[in-house]
C-alpha cells in the first residue's frame, strides 16, 4: 500500500538548499464540496418579527382607540387586531404612538437615554404590507447566506447592520432635518446590511465564482432596485444606506470562504512575488 501523493507541495533544489513551493493540482483534482449549514436563525427572526407585529396590533386595539370603531379595517374578523383606516396608516398597521410605545426609533427619546431603541426598532413594522415586503426579502437573502456561512456569522451581521442603519437614521434627523419627533421602525437597515455583505462577499471570494459577470450583474440589479425604494415618501432611506454600508464593511471580515483566496491575500502575494532575475535573486 503506497502513500497517497500530496498535490499541495513540491520540493525544489536551488543553490544547494531545498524550499517548498506550491504545485498546481492535476486536472482531475477538485476541492471537497462545502458543507452547508442548516438555516434556523433566519426562520426564527421571521417568526419573531411576525409575532411582534401581531402583539403590536393587540396593543394598538384599534376599536378602543378610535371614536368610531367601525372605521377599523376588518374589525368584524380581527377584533382588537384590526388595522387603522387607510387615511391614518396606508400600510395596514397600528398607530405611530403604539409603535413608539413598543420601541420605535425616535431621536428625542434616544437623546434622553433610550439608546436601546436603536435595536428594538428592528423588530417592529409599520404595517402588514411593510412586514410582508421585509419578510420576503429576509427569506430570499438570509436563508442563502445562513446556509453558506452559518448563524454565528449571519446573526452578528444582521444586528450590527441594523444598528448601523439606526445610527445613520438618527444622524440624518439630527444634522439635516433637525426633526427629533419622527418615529422609524422596520428591519430594512438589517436587510440592506445583508445585501451589502453579499456584495463584499462576491468581491472577497471572486476566484470561486464560475460566472462572475452574471453573479455581479444580478446582485447589483437587486441592490439598485432596493435602493430605489428608499426614494418613496415616508421611507427611511438613511437607515437603508447606513445598513448597507455597515453590512458591506462587515462582509469583508465575516464572509470569507475557506476555499477561496481573499482579495487582500491576493494583493499581498502579488506584491511579494516580485520579478526575479535569471539567478533567482529579486530585482529592484
Amino acid at each position: 500500500m503506497g502513500r497517497r501523493p500530496s498535490y499541495d507541495l513540491e520540493y525544489v533544489a536551488h543553490g544547494g538548499a531545498y524550499y517548498e513551493r506550491r504545485a498546481p493540482p492535476p486536472a482531475h483534482y477538485s476541492p471537497p464540496p462545502r458543507e452547508k449549514w442548516f438555516p434556523w436563525l433566519v426562520p426564527l427572526i421571521f417568526v419573531a418579527d411576525v409575532a411582534v407585529f401581531v402583539y403590536t396590533l393587540y396593543e394598538n386595539n384599534c376599536p378602543e382607540t378610535l371614536d368610531d370603531p367601525d372605521l377599523c379595517l376588518f374589525r368584524q374578523y380581527l377584533g382588537r387586531f384590526s388595522f387603522l383606516p387607510l387615511h391614518m396608516n396606508p400600510l395596514l398597521g397600528p398607530s405611530t404612538s403604539t409603535l413608539q410605545r413598543m420601541g420605535g426609533l425616535r431621536l428625542e427619546l434616544v437623546q434622553h437615554g433610550e439608546a436601546w431603541r436603536l435595536l428594538s426598532c428592528l423588530w417592529l413594522h409599520a404595517g402588514a404590507i411593510h412586514l410582508l415586503a421585509n419578510m420576503v426579502s429576509l427569506l430570499f437573502i438570509g436563508i442563502r447566506l445562513e446556509e453558506e456561512f452559518g448563524f454565528m456569522r449571519i446573526g452578528p451581521l444582521y444586528l450590527l447592520s441594523g444598528f448601523g442603519g439606526s445610527l445613520l437614521s438618527c444622524l440624518h434627523l439630527l444634522i439635516l432635518t433637525n426633526n427629533a419627533n419622527l418615529v422609524s421602525v422596520g428591519a430594512s437597515g438589517a436587510l440592506f446590511g445583508l445585501l451589502g455583505a453579499m456584495l463584499s462577499e462576491l468581491i472577497t471570494n471572486w476566484t470561486i465564482y464560475s460566472n462572475k459577470c452574471a453573479a455581479l450583474s444580478t446582485l447589483l440589479a437587486v441592490i439598485a432596485l432596493n435602493l430605489a425604494v428608499g426614494f418613496i415618501p415616508s421611507v427611511d432611506s438613511s437607515a437603508h444606506i447606513g445598513g448597507f454600508l455597515s453590512g458591506f464593511l462587515l462582509g469583508f471580515i465575516l464572509l470569507i470562504r475557506p476555499h477561496s483566496t481573499p482579495l487582500n491575500n491576493r494583493i499581498c502575494i502579488r506584491f511579494v512575488e516580485a520579478p526575479r532575475s535569471s539567478n533567482g535573486t529579486e530585482t529592484e
